[in-house]
Protein backbone atom coordinates (compact mmCIF):
# COMPACT_ATOMS: atom_id res chain seq x y z
CA UNK A 1 0.00 0.00 0.00
CA UNK A 2 1.31 3.52 -0.80
CA UNK A 3 2.23 5.83 1.83
CA UNK A 4 0.15 8.64 2.18
CA UNK A 5 -0.39 11.83 4.10
CA UNK A 6 1.67 12.19 7.50
CA UNK A 7 3.25 8.64 6.55
CA UNK A 8 4.84 10.30 3.28
CA UNK A 9 5.73 12.81 4.94
CA UNK A 10 7.77 11.61 7.67
CA UNK A 11 9.12 8.85 4.88
CA UNK A 12 10.31 11.70 2.61
CA UNK A 13 11.82 13.24 5.93
CA UNK A 14 13.75 10.14 6.83
CA UNK A 15 14.84 9.70 3.10
CA UNK A 16 16.29 13.14 2.92
CA UNK A 17 17.92 12.97 5.95
CA UNK A 18 20.00 10.01 4.14
CA UNK A 19 20.32 12.48 0.97
CA UNK A 20 21.56 15.39 2.91
CA UNK A 21 24.41 13.74 5.29
CA UNK A 22 25.39 11.87 1.97
CA UNK A 23 25.34 14.90 -0.49
CA UNK A 24 25.67 17.79 1.32
CA UNK A 25 23.01 20.85 0.59
CA UNK A 26 24.16 21.48 -2.86
CA UNK A 27 24.74 18.29 -4.33
CA UNK A 28 21.24 16.68 -2.97
CA UNK A 29 18.22 17.63 -4.98
CA UNK A 30 14.57 17.37 -4.78
CA UNK A 31 14.48 14.94 -7.88
CA UNK A 32 17.06 12.33 -5.80
CA UNK A 33 14.83 12.69 -2.47
CA UNK A 34 11.89 11.08 -4.75
CA UNK A 35 13.97 8.49 -6.22
CA UNK A 36 15.04 7.04 -2.80
CA UNK A 37 11.81 7.48 -1.51
CA UNK A 38 9.90 5.90 -4.39
CA UNK A 39 7.27 9.02 -5.15
CA UNK A 40 7.18 11.86 -7.05
CA UNK A 41 8.81 14.77 -7.18
CA UNK A 42 5.25 16.35 -6.61
CA UNK A 43 4.40 14.50 -3.70
CA UNK A 44 8.08 15.82 -2.28
CA UNK A 45 7.12 19.34 -3.13
CA UNK A 46 3.53 18.63 -1.85
CA UNK A 47 5.14 18.41 2.19
CA UNK A 48 8.37 20.50 1.42
CA UNK A 49 7.69 23.72 -0.98
CA UNK A 50 11.21 23.74 -1.14
CA UNK A 51 15.06 21.87 -0.68
CA UNK A 52 15.59 24.98 1.85
CA UNK A 53 12.48 24.12 3.60
CA UNK A 54 13.22 20.52 3.36
CA UNK A 55 16.78 20.76 4.70
CA UNK A 56 15.32 22.89 7.79
CA UNK A 57 12.72 19.97 8.49
CA UNK A 58 15.57 18.06 8.40
CA UNK A 59 17.44 19.85 11.31
CA UNK A 60 14.15 19.45 13.37
CA UNK A 61 14.08 15.78 12.52
CA UNK A 62 18.06 16.12 14.34
CA UNK A 63 16.82 17.48 17.20
CA UNK A 64 13.77 15.11 18.32
CA UNK A 65 16.35 12.22 17.65
CA UNK A 66 18.89 13.73 20.00
CA UNK A 67 16.41 14.65 22.90
CA UNK A 68 14.87 11.38 22.79
CA UNK A 69 18.45 9.39 23.06
CA UNK A 70 19.75 11.86 25.62
CA UNK A 71 16.99 11.72 28.24
CA UNK A 72 17.40 13.13 31.73
CA UNK A 73 20.91 12.35 33.81
CA UNK A 74 18.44 10.82 36.76
CA UNK A 75 17.06 8.71 34.01
CA UNK A 76 19.80 6.93 34.37
CA UNK A 77 21.01 5.51 37.62
CA UNK A 78 19.46 6.64 41.26
CA UNK A 79 22.98 7.51 42.44
CA UNK A 80 23.92 10.52 41.53
CA UNK A 81 27.55 9.68 40.44
CA UNK A 82 26.77 6.44 38.29
CA UNK A 83 23.78 9.20 36.70
CA UNK A 84 26.31 11.32 35.61
CA UNK A 85 28.76 8.82 34.50
CA UNK A 86 25.85 7.42 32.35
CA UNK A 87 24.93 10.69 31.16
CA UNK A 88 27.79 11.88 30.20
CA UNK A 89 28.89 8.90 28.11
CA UNK A 90 25.32 8.10 26.19
CA UNK A 91 25.87 12.50 25.45
CA UNK A 92 29.51 11.20 23.76
CA UNK A 93 27.96 8.45 22.39
CA UNK A 94 25.34 9.99 20.93
CA UNK A 95 28.08 12.91 19.44
CA UNK A 96 30.24 9.83 18.01
CA UNK A 97 27.43 8.52 16.71
CA UNK A 98 28.12 8.94 12.43
CA UNK A 99 25.14 10.43 11.17
CA UNK A 100 25.66 13.20 14.10
CA UNK A 101 28.90 14.15 12.52
CA UNK A 102 27.88 14.18 9.27
CA UNK A 103 25.30 15.92 10.13
CA UNK A 104 27.20 18.56 11.59
CA UNK A 105 29.59 19.14 9.29
CA UNK A 106 26.71 19.54 7.01
CA UNK A 107 24.69 22.18 8.98
CA UNK A 108 28.78 23.67 9.26
CA UNK A 109 29.07 24.10 5.91
CA UNK A 110 25.81 25.77 5.54
CA UNK A 111 25.99 28.02 8.55
CA UNK A 112 26.25 30.98 6.40
CA UNK A 113 23.14 29.81 3.93
CA UNK A 114 21.26 28.59 7.30
CA UNK A 115 22.20 30.97 10.41
CA UNK A 116 18.93 30.37 12.13
CA UNK A 117 19.11 26.20 11.40
CA UNK A 118 22.57 26.04 12.22
CA UNK A 119 22.07 28.49 15.86
CA UNK A 120 19.40 25.59 16.42
CA UNK A 121 21.54 22.13 15.75
CA UNK A 122 24.13 24.07 18.08
CA UNK A 123 21.59 24.47 20.74
CA UNK A 124 20.56 20.99 20.84
CA UNK A 125 23.94 19.38 20.35
CA UNK A 126 25.87 22.02 22.64
CA UNK A 127 22.62 23.36 24.98
CA UNK A 128 20.83 21.28 25.99
CA UNK A 129 23.01 18.49 27.74
CA UNK A 130 24.38 21.58 29.49
CA UNK A 131 20.99 22.63 30.98
CA UNK A 132 20.10 19.25 31.53
CA UNK A 133 22.98 18.62 33.60
CA UNK A 134 23.28 21.97 35.11
CA UNK A 135 19.66 21.38 36.38
CA UNK A 136 20.60 17.89 37.67
CA UNK A 137 23.59 19.31 39.43
CA UNK A 138 21.68 21.75 41.37
CA UNK A 139 19.27 20.35 42.70
CA UNK A 140 21.21 16.98 43.47
CA UNK A 141 23.86 18.77 44.96
CA UNK A 142 22.11 21.93 46.39
CA UNK A 143 24.13 24.29 43.88
CA UNK A 144 23.09 28.07 43.21
CA UNK A 145 22.24 28.22 38.92
CA UNK A 146 25.68 29.89 38.63
CA UNK A 147 27.72 27.07 39.87
CA UNK A 148 25.76 24.47 38.78
CA UNK A 149 25.84 26.08 35.07
CA UNK A 150 29.56 26.21 35.35
CA UNK A 151 30.36 22.97 36.59
CA UNK A 152 28.39 20.95 33.85
CA UNK A 153 30.05 22.90 31.27
CA UNK A 154 33.33 22.31 32.90
CA UNK A 155 32.59 18.55 33.12
CA UNK A 156 31.26 18.16 29.55
CA UNK A 157 34.17 20.35 28.11
CA UNK A 158 36.77 17.33 30.14
CA UNK A 159 34.71 14.61 27.97
CA UNK A 160 34.24 16.67 24.50
CA UNK A 161 37.43 17.83 24.45
CA UNK A 162 39.70 16.55 22.36
CA UNK A 163 37.57 13.76 20.75
CA UNK A 164 34.79 15.89 18.97
CA UNK A 165 37.18 18.22 16.97
CA UNK A 166 39.26 15.07 16.29
CA UNK A 167 36.08 13.05 15.06
CA UNK A 168 34.89 16.50 12.88
CA UNK A 169 38.08 16.05 11.29
CA UNK A 170 37.98 12.85 10.59
CA UNK A 171 40.52 11.76 13.42
CA UNK A 172 38.30 9.10 15.90
CA UNK A 173 36.71 6.51 15.03
CA UNK A 174 33.14 6.57 14.41
CA UNK A 175 30.16 4.37 15.56
CA UNK A 176 28.37 3.10 12.64
CA UNK A 177 25.04 1.78 14.82
CA UNK A 178 23.45 3.43 17.98
CA UNK A 179 20.97 0.74 20.35
CA UNK A 180 18.66 3.29 21.30
CA UNK A 181 17.95 0.73 24.64
CA UNK A 182 21.06 1.03 26.39
CA UNK A 183 24.53 2.67 26.35
CA UNK A 184 27.26 0.26 24.15
CA UNK A 185 29.22 -1.64 26.18
CA UNK A 186 32.48 -0.22 23.43
CA UNK A 187 32.26 2.95 25.29
CA UNK A 188 34.77 3.80 27.12
CA UNK A 189 33.67 5.58 30.06
CA UNK A 190 37.01 5.22 32.43
CA UNK A 191 37.80 9.04 31.38
CA UNK A 192 34.53 10.18 32.28
CA UNK A 193 34.56 8.69 35.65
CA UNK A 194 37.46 10.07 35.92
CA UNK A 195 36.18 13.29 35.19
CA UNK A 196 32.92 13.35 36.97
CA UNK A 197 34.73 11.97 40.13
CA UNK A 198 37.09 15.07 39.86
CA UNK A 199 33.85 17.16 39.62
CA UNK A 200 32.22 15.46 42.74
CA UNK A 201 35.29 16.10 44.76
CA UNK A 202 35.28 19.71 43.98
CA UNK A 203 31.73 20.29 45.10
CA UNK A 204 30.15 21.50 47.84
CA UNK A 205 28.65 19.01 49.93
CA UNK A 206 25.95 19.37 52.49
CA UNK A 207 25.81 19.02 55.79
CA UNK A 208 22.62 17.45 57.77
CA UNK A 209 20.36 20.50 57.88
CA UNK A 210 21.14 21.67 54.38
CA UNK A 211 24.30 23.93 55.40
CA UNK A 212 26.86 23.69 52.30
CA UNK A 213 30.42 22.55 53.43
CA UNK A 214 33.09 23.13 51.51
CA UNK A 215 35.62 20.83 50.13
CA UNK A 216 39.19 20.84 51.75
CA UNK A 217 42.10 20.30 50.69
CA UNK A 218 44.64 21.18 47.80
Amino acid sequence: MARRGDELREHILSVAKGVFLELGFERASMDEVARRAHTSKRSVYAHFESKEKLFLAVIELVRGLFLERLKLPGAYASKPTEALVQFCGRYLEVLLYEPAVQMLRVTLAESARFPEAAAQHFDVMFGVAPTRLAAYLKETFGLSSRASTEAAQRLLGQILFPVLPRALFGLEKLRADFDERALAPEVDLKPVRRAVGELVESLPKLGPKGARILPTGG
